[in-house]
Formats: C-alpha cells, structure tokens, sequence
C-alpha cells in the first residue's frame, strides 16, 4: 500500500534554525550567549526584543535546547551553545512535547490566573530535563497585575528555572522586569544578507530565481527572515506553472510593485511639471496592478536616493550600484538642487499618510503629485529673497496706487513679516513734586500706578472693562467718572476708590455712568495692532511678498534698530 504524501510544510517552518548557526544577522547576540555559556554565566532570564519575524520565538527555543541538550551520546553534562539536534530533551523541544518546557503566548493569556501557574510550578524540580524552561511570548500583553504576580519569583527564581521572553514592544515592558533579565536587541537582517540566505534556500528547493527577485523579495520583507521565506514561498507557488526561472518582472507583479525604471520616469515628469504625461504613467502603472501606497513608498525611497547621491555621490541604496537605473538617478540628481529634493520628500511624506488613509487612494496619489508638481515650480528662497529686495521695494504694491501716509510709527521693513508688536511697558506716570502725590492723567497712569503697587488682578479689570468718561485731578482730590463693562465686578468701584486714595494720598470721587466712555485700554490695543498690521501691508516689499504668495498672513511685527551698514568698520588696531 502506497504511503499517503506528507503535507506541505511553508519553508519558514521547513528551515527554522535548530542552533546557532542557521541563525542569520545576530552575530552580537550568539556571541554573547556563546561566551556565557563556555564560562558558566548563564542568566535566570532572557528579554529578546525586535521587530516581526528577525528570530526572537526561534532563538527562545534554542536556549531551551541549549540548556537541556545531553549530547547525542547521552553523556552531557552541562549545558552547551551547540545542541545535537538528535537526544532526547532537543527532539521533545523541537516537537513541543517536553514537559519541562513551557511555551506560553502572552497575547491570549494575559492575566494573573495564568501566572500563578507558572508561579506555582517553579517550586517543584524538573522532570526529565535539566532546566525548567518558561517562554513568554508577546510578553507585553502580560496585564499589570501578571506582571506584578512575576515580580518576586523573576528576581529570585529557583536554580533549576529559566525564563525567556520575547516581545515586539519593550517599551510596554515595565521597567521592573527589564532591570531583572539580561535582553538582547535582535536587529533587522541587511536586505543583502536576506537575499543570499533566500537564495540558497531556493537551491535547496531546485528553484531557479534571478537576484533581481531575490532582491525584491528582501527588500519587501524589510528585515523579517519570515517575511522573507513568506514572500519567497509565494514566488515559488507564483511561478510554478509558468516553468523556468522567477523572474524580478514575475515578482515585481505578484507584489503589486511598480518598476524602479517606471518610477524614475514618473519622479522626473513630476519634478519636471509635466503633469500630463505623469497622470498618465500612474494610470497606467495603477491598471498594471501597482499599488498606490507602494508607487507613493518608491517615490519617496527614489527622493532619499537622489539626495543621497547629492551630499553622497558614492551612496548605494534604491538603485543597485552600476545599472542602467543608477546611472540615470545621477544625472536626474545632478539636475535636482537639494531644497527642491527636500522640499518633495516633505510632500510626499505627507502625501503618504493620505493615500494610506484615503478611500480612493489612486485618486489621494495624483492629487500628492499634483502638488509635488506645482511646488518645483516656485524659484528657491534665495532667489526669492534677492528678487524682493532688488526690485520689491522699488515697485510700487500691486493692484493700486501707493498707500497714503499712515500716522502709525513706520516699523522697519525687514522684520514685517516676522512678528508681531511686543508688549510696550506702560507708561509712567507723571510725579508732581518731591514728597507729592503722583499726576494721574488717563487709565495707563493708573495702571502704571496699580503695576507699581503690585496690584495685577486691578489692572486687568482696569484694562478690559473701563471705559473712561472723566477723569480730573486736584492738589486735594481728585474726580473719576467711568462705564463698565458687563464682565466688571461691582465693587471695581469701591476697590478703585480704596487703592487711589491709599497710593495717592488724596480723596477719589469714583462715579459710574450708564452710557458714553471711550474705548477700554484693551479694546485701543487692538486696534492699534490692526493699524499697525495694515500700515505694514502696505509696505512695498511686504506688499511684494503678500502677492508673491496668495493667503499669507501677516502675524506679527517686530520693530529692530536699523544697523548703519554704511558706516566704515575700525580698524584692527583700534579694537586692539
């Protein structure tokens, strides 16, 4: 009778590492546990972190094995950085039947009652191997009482416990349990690294694949050996009916990707202003089956390239070193200037997270170039800047005749656009004589005065809720007359009358009236900031640069002292 097939094993579990050595791009991390397992310094607990798929649950097991292995003639006695693969402890391991190695995924059994399991089976001694192996998995699912529950057994564990934890967020790990185990950063594998692994993977399988493919492959896997294998098993079954060898072409289509040849194409008609022909090329790249956030991903790794090369000339990234491709990102560069590469990097960058986010993302992509577009039209800021400043202020404002004289101060030109008035210290106000009582003259005198007598809560009501109608000032007494405002509170009067007569000296008759009063002190500040701004606005270089860039605002205005740049530098030797 003839056997029934073995079923299909996905080669990220078919060629999972059983020591050490099949693990690729960890050099730092085998070294350090060889080293402490040769010198018997071997840690009670292990904190493996990384992203997605760089071996943290694979490495979690070797240790167990590592830990455990008796050699295949059965005479080990110690623990050993290079298990045999064949004894009893590492094949119930690697099978998951080894009683003594517990394998737990902390993302569904996240709370205290599934510790306690653990908290009471530490107590007693391994059955049949040497360590008693505990592997979280997902760790930082664990809830805050679980790890609070493993706090005490983590730092004084039995001398037969082991505990191996392996997380994708360490930063949701407290920090109590991190000062408590010995972690180890796995770091993503090198894209170049992965695809000779992958390659020699598909010759074990009799798999003929260009390294073109392979390089997709890596590149998309983006550091995840899983990922890898993953994608590498799709190509396979890809191309399985087709015959011959996995083409880039083949896997650039089956990942939905867009030529790098075709994205150059598309990246130079944008920078070009070329819309058209641009719209065009994604249309059809988007009805060859190219996704839209991976054209969007291959034009901002396009932009990095190109910048690259600017500040780099010998950076390899994007575009393998030599190809017809390569050649043409360095002339594109050398036609780019560095603001205008940064300047698309930041749209794009942008223009990413809406075709990510967006329903229509074919349609979020044209409008992201569109912009990218128009924006490599606008001349560089330091063309801008010199163009203002030889020919703004001598041309008079668009759109009308030169403004009349404004009785506002004339604020020099060059800060315009930069701020707005600082706060002005209040004025002081005026003393009589020596040994007399202060000349109160309008409401900033009595704010000056209520400043000095560090009574803030009073000057602000007096600034926003006062509108003065009188005020009158004798050597005896003195006469203030006032409407307040809805917000004022009523003993504003009273406490008024109070704090004058205190600071002055003399008898304040303070009277309310219902109607008339000029503005408050608040209200006059406004309006004077508007005045300002708009005295600005009218200034020819300001004007200039308001209808250089449609919508721009002026925010504030600072006033600078002028420097006499004509005036002659002193010599050397008089700053001697």
């Amino acid at each position: 009778m003839a056997e029934a097939p073995q079923p299909y094993r996905v080669l990220a579990r078919k060629y999972r590492p059983a020591d050490f050595t099949g693990l690729i791009g960890q050099e730092a991390l085998v070294r350090t546990l060889s080293n402490a397992f040769a010198t018997g310094r071997i840690a009670h607990a292990f904190m493996l972190t990384g992203v997605r798929g760089v071996g943290k649950t694979t490495t979690a097991r070797i240790i167990a094995r590592a830990l455990n292995c008796i050699g295949a003639d059965g005479k080990g006695k110690a623990p050993t950085i290079q298990p045999c693969g064949v004894c009893e402890p590492c094949t119930s391991i690697a099978e998951s039947r080894n009683v003594d190695v517990q394998e737990m995924d902390a993302a569904s059994r996240t709370g205290i009652d599934d510790i306690r399991e653990i908290i009471e089976g530490v107590r007693y001694a391994p059955v049949a191997a040497r360590y008693k192996v505990y592997i979280i998995d997902e760790v930082h699912m664990l809830s805050k009482q679980a790890f609070n529950g493993l706090l005490k057994t983590l730092e004084e564990p039995p001398p037969h416990v082991k505990f191996v934890f392996a997380t994708t967020e360490i930063r949701k790990v407290p920090v109590t349990v991190l000062s408590r185990c010995q972690r180890f950063d796995l770091r993503r594998i090198e894209s170049a690294e992965l695809a000779a692994y992958l390659g020699t993977l598909a010759q074990k399988e009799n798999v003929k694949i260009e390294d073109a493919a392979l390089a997709l492959i890596a590149r998309a896997a983006e550091g995840s050996a899983r990922d890898g294998l993953s994608l590498l098993d799709q190509a396979i079954a890809h191309g399985a009916l087709e015959g011959g060898t996995i083409t880039g072409e083949m896997v650039r289509t089956m990942l939905g990707l867009a030529d790098r040849g075709r994205v150059l194409d598309l990246f130079e008609k944008v920078m070009g202003g070329k819309l058209p022909e641009a719209l065009a090329d994604v249309t059809a790249l988007y009805d060859a089956g190219a996704d839209p956030l991976a054209v969007m991903q291959d034009l901002l790794e396009t932009t990095h390239f190109l910048t690259r090369i600017k500040v780099a000339p010998a950076a390899q990234g994007f575009f393998d070193g030599g190809s017809a491709e390569a050649k043409r990102a360095g002339e594109l560069a050398g036609k780019l200037s560095v603001p205008a590469l940064t300047r698309a990097w930041q749209m794009l960058l942008r223009g990413l997270m809406e075709v990510r986010d967006a329903t229509r993302p074919i349609s979020a992509l044209e409008m992201a170039l569109i912009r990218v577009a128009h924006a490599a039209d606008l001349p560089p800021t330091e063309k801008l800047v010199r163009d203002l400043i030889e020919n703004g202020a001598a041309s008079a404002p668009r759109g009308g005749s030169a403004p009349a004289p404004s009785s506002a101060p004339r604020v020099p030109t060059s800060q315009a656009s930069v701020t707005t008035g600082s706060a002005q210290r209040a004025p002081q106000p005026q003393m009589a004589e020596a040994q007399s009582a202060p000349t109160l003259r309008n409401l900033e005198d009595i704010v000056a005065l209520a400043m000095a007598n560090h009574a803030p809560i009073l000057r602000v009501q007096i600034e926003n809720n006062m509108h003065l109608v009188r005020l009158e000032q004798s050597d005896t007494a003195g006469l203030l007359e006032f409407r307040p405002n809805a917000a004022a509170p009523r003993s504003l009067a009273g406490d008024l009358q109070q704090k004058l007569n205190a600071w002055t000296g003399l008898r304040w008759n303070i009277s309310i009236a219902r109607e008339g009063g000029a503005p408050t002190l608040s209200e006059q500040k406004k309006a004077a900031k508007v005045a300002r701004l708009e005295s600005v606005s009218q200034e020819p270089m300001v004007r200039a640069v308001l209808d250089r860039f449609p919508g721009a605002e002026i925010v504030q205005v600072r006033e600078t002292v002028a420097l006499d740049i004509a005036a002659p530098m002193p010599d050397a030797d008089e700053n001697a």
